[in-house]
């Protein structure tokens, strides 16, 4: 193989939808730029190792897409879902719904816990 072909050995285009989900950040939340431009492998690489500040405040501040969500919360994305609140949250939304603790989050996260416990016992 010969490097002949620089755009083979970078591959593909990653569209901007792949790109926020690989960052995990919430895509509407990105600069128009961003959301309307494929980026090659190299600019990827290059954001994960010097974000932008827009990065850096959106993965500070939120909105943050529905798995960033259920990670923060320490609970699954099916109990967002069954709890009505399947929808990106800011960072300071998160951090009041962990200072509240309502009862729908402290079972999720039990429930959570128990079962990431079982499956270490296997």
């Amino acid at each position: 193989m010969t490097d002949a072909n620089p755009s083979y050995k970078s591959g593909p285009p990653m569209k901007p939808a792949t790109a926020a989900k690989k960052l995990a950040i919430y895509l509407p939340a990105t600069p128009q730029e961003f959301q309307d431009s494929a980026l090659s492998h190299e600019q990827f690489v290059e954001l994960q190792k010097n974000p932008p500040e827009w990065l850096q405040t959106l993965r500070r501040e939120g909105p943050h897409p529905r798995p960033e969500v259920a990670r923060k919360l320490g609970i699954s994305i099916t109990s967002l879902k069954n709890n009505d609140m399947d929808k990106p949250l800011t960072t300071a939304e998160i951090k009041a719904l962990l200072e509240k603790q309502p009862e729908w989050l402290r079972e999720a996260r039990t429930k959570l816990a128990s079962e990431r416990d079982e499956t270490g016992r296997q």
